[in-house]
């Protein structure tokens, strides 16, 4: 997109660009969302920049009444495919921070990713990802009660001396003048996260409700929660559809805000909310040659972790989905761990440790189960799942499984799955290796067939 493009999404306030763009407005100092209710400005008045950290940098400061921070993220595979991009992804995911450790994880030298990110994005590894702490601790400011020295801690900075000098130096405003002008909340952890529409929830309702796992999981016809688990942290999270206004309301509960980022981060993931349906769409379209018809808007329904993903692809193994969830609320039962009224899924120390007696099936399927919990008990920050292939009785359907909904993957396509072999039968032939690099979403749009 150009700035011809901006021009005329800013015009039309239209949703499917927010958080694509931001628009600088001279004659106020201050940079919007496309979709912000504000009187239009004269386009004499306006600059557009690509990402908020530009703007931020300009001297602009964030509209309070838009709120940048609030925009839809956008997943890095959107754009072109680059070291710097998914450097980008990593501090926003707020997995990696350290530019030496950044560089060892992406295989290159420091001093070359210093130089791709600044390429990239106008502005150093370090300075993003104080912008980034800022912009995070300002959605809290917003929009919870949580006391500054707490929001400080949770955005990741060491001392609240430091969180107040870089907060007003990055978003031209202090930390206390912003949280004099929040409005009340009921909740201190109530939070708004946007997605750009269209945002298909029946859908997803509907394959969340032939797996849904109870009690670590419920759903409502327009909410969906769960507990979890991340690192030392343990909370659950109620996620509530409010579709005419492109976000979901998610309440949560957590026993340290010091993991609050991730947490918030893997929502963002479980619920698909950064993916560009309209852009997706369009290229599967221009691909499959009308061998079915498209559902709008559909989106890639996660699991809240690579080893919860995992092992239920390995009870999946060869048998009927109600099979398949049958196995893996059994295994909820007999094996999870409950604190303060709450159950969660079993660590996978626990999963490691058990012998399986309350499974009547084959002890192969057994062996795969504790081969992969033993595995992940011990490599727990382990993401190349490809090595799980090394392991008895994993194989690439449930890798590939793992990463379609346990990373959230967005090119795989399950070829060997079933369902996805009957709805490609019963299509008109297509080339699914030029629907690249969107084949999850293609995977999804074939079981939508059956």
């Amino acid at each position: 997109m150009g700035e011809q493009h901006w021009q005329k999404a800013r015009q039309s306030r239209d949703a499917r660009f927010d958080g694509l763009f931001y628009i600088a407005v001279k004659s106020t100092g201050i940079y919007c969302r496309p979709i912000c209710p504000a009187p239009t400005a004269h386009e004499k008045n306006v600059i557009y920049y690509q990402f908020a950290h530009n703007a931020a940098q300009a001297g602009f400061r964030p509209c309070i009444r838009c709120r940048p921070d609030s925009a839809p993220g956008s997943a890095a595979w959107l754009g072109t495919k680059t070291t710097a991009l998914r450097a980008k992804q990593l501090i926003d995911q707020n997995n990696e921070h350290d530019c030496e450790k950044l560089a060892v994880r992406l295989g290159v030298s420091s001093r070359y990713l210093r130089r791709l990110f600044s390429q990239y994005f106008g502005i150093s590894i370090t300075q993003y990802r104080l912008f980034n702490q800022c912009h995070f601790a300002k959605k809290l400011i917003q929009e919870t009660n949580l006391p500054l020295t707490e929001i400080a801690f949770a955005a990741g900075f060491k001392s609240v001396r430091r969180f107040n000098d870089a907060f007003l130096k990055q978003l031209n405003i202090s930390p206390s003048a912003l949280r004099s002008a929040k409005q009340s909340h009921d909740s201190s952890l109530t939070l708004i996260l946007p997605f750009r529409p269209p945002y298909n929830w029946q859908a997803l309702h509907g394959f969340l409700a032939k797996r849904l796992i109870k009690p670590i999981e419920w759903l409502t016809p327009t909410s969906y929660g769960r507990t979890f688990t991340y690192k030392s942290c343990r909370g659950r999270f109620d996620a509530e559809f409010v579709a005419d206004k492109h976000h979901f309301q998610v309440q949560i509960d957590i026993d340290n805000t010091q993991y609050l980022q991730p947490v918030i981060n893997n929502i963002r993931r479980v619920l698909d909310l950064d993916a560009d349906t309209y852009l997706i769409e369009a290229h599967l379209s221009e691909h499959i040659n009308n061998a079915f018809p498209l559902t709008k808007g559909l989106r890639l329904p996660g699991i809240w972790s690579s080893f919860e993903a995992g092992i239920r692809a390995v009870l999946g193994q060869q048998v009927s989905v109600t099979a398949a969830h049958n196995l893996v609320t059994q295994l909820v039962q007999q094996l999870s761990e409950q604190q303060e009224g709450n159950v969660y899924f079993p660590a996978p120390e626990v999963v490691a440790g058990s012998d399986f007696a309350f499974f009547k099936m084959p002890q192969a399927r057994k062996n795969a189960l504790h081969n992969l919990a033993e595995f992940c008990a011990v490599n727990p920050d382990y993401d190349d799942l490809d090595q799980w292939l090394s392991l008895k009785g994993i194989g690439p359907w449930t890798v590939n499984y793992a990463k379609l909904r346990g990373q959230s993957q967005p090119d795989i396509l399950l070829d060997g799955d079933l369902g996805v072999k009957k709805a490609q039968a019963a299509a008109t032939p297509f080339d699914s290796i030029a629907c690249a690099p969107f084949r999850s979403y293609l995977t999804f749009q074939l079981w939508q067939q059956l």
